[in-house]
């Protein structure tokens, strides 16, 4: 079998150790007789199976010779084995005790192996530090997006508990709008949170999904026009595979998204069938995403920074789980009138 990496450095250290061995012992012997025979020949023993003095000299030089290059040998190779062994097993232990910026040195990179741990050991350390913030950066977000909400809720609810406030029907729906905005945003990081987990689930069956999409338009007519945004359909007649109740809820989260952020005009709605795949396609008139904000629009919790029109953060990574947990994709892009186009696509198929 070929040995490679560190298996190879071990034997070709050895083979190299014994085969110096070997020609050391060889040739000091051949020197030894030589010089013996040239100039002491009158003192050359007859034949004899116990060694003389010269040549019990001779054995034990060449062995303590052997020994001390064996252990050179074998003293450089543990060393170049053990730079990037010590260095995983400090970087470990600080790891252990909260310093998630330990990384390990490799060293010698001819030791494949060893290399290769160190190596492996950064990308894990690396993968622990950005969970880690990441961890943190939610934390944060997540507390800020409750407390604005609660807030409200508790400023009203304690103004009408001390009679600051008329207990009147415009302030009870009121209230109920922010309970609402709570639920929501509740179920959206449980969603998020069960595709980060890998256990979103949904149920895939065969849906009219012209019929899904006018549904929600109807559902959320009044807003949009309130907006000043008026929808337009080019739907495909044909029946689909999905799970109906997700895919409103990425509709939703489309048209609710140009509700707080598209410029007055349409909202194209199209539905088609391509190659097996669907595609549920959402453009606006407008103002566009700029080119630093793009990579991150569908990333939890990152909001335009020229954007000042509320919302989660968390629509749009909602519609991106879904077309995740639908075996698809969700993609944004501009149009050439300025406008943005988010399409969603998944496999017109029985999962």
């Amino acid at each position: 079998m070929k040995l490679v990496g560190l298996s190879r450095q071990i034997a070709l250290s050895m083979m190299a150790m014994a085969f110096g061995v070997t020609l050391f012992v060889v040739l000091t012997s051949y020197a030894f007789y030589f010089l013996w025979e040239t100039y002491w020949p009158e003192h050359i023993p007859e034949v004899s199976a116990v060694p003389t003095g010269p040549e019990w000299a001779w054995i034990v030089g060449t062995t303590l010779t052997c020994l001390t290059l064996a252990a050179f040998v074998a003293v450089n190779l543990s060393r170049r084995i053990l730079v990037p062994l010590n260095s995983v097993t400090d970087s470990i232990r600080r790891v252990a005790q909260g310093d998630l910026n330990a990384r390990a040195v490799a060293g010698d990179r001819s030791l494949g192996e060893a290399a290769l741990l160190a190596d492996d050991f950064n990308a894990l350390a690396d993968k622990l530090q950005r969970m880690t913030e990441e961890q943190t950066y939610w934390n944060a977000a997540i507390a800020h997006e409750l407390r604005t909400p609660v807030t409200i809720l508790r400023g009203r609810l304690q103004g009408l508990a001390e009679g600051v406030f008329t207990p009147d029907e415009s302030r009870f729906r009121s209230l109920l709008s922010q309970v609402e905005g709570l639920s929501r945003l509740i179920e959206d990081l449980r969603i998020v949170s069960l595709m980060e987990s890998g256990h979103l689930d949904i149920l895939v069956q065969e849906v009219d999904l012209s019929a899904e999409v006018r549904s929600v338009v109807e559902f959320v007519g009044d807003a949009l026009q309130a907006a000043g945004l008026h929808v337009v359909l080019n739907l495909a007649g044909r029946r689909v595979q999905c799970d109906p109740v997700r895919i409103r809820q990425v509709l939703l989260a489309l048209l609710e998204n140009a509700r707080r952020h598209a410029v007055p005009g349409s909202i194209r709605i199209q539905t088609r069938l391509d190659n097996g795949l669907c595609y549920l396609c959402v453009e606006d008139d407008g103002p566009g995403i700029s080119q630093e904000f793009a990579p991150h629009i569908f990333t939890a919790f990152r909001r335009a920074a020229d954007t000042g029109r509320g919302g989660s953060g968390l629509g749009l990574t909602v519609v991106a789980a879904i077309a995740h947990a639908h075996g698809g994709q969700a993609t944004c892009r501009p149009t050439a009138c300025g406008g943005t186009l988010f399409e969603v696509c998944w496999p017109n198929s029985q999962r």
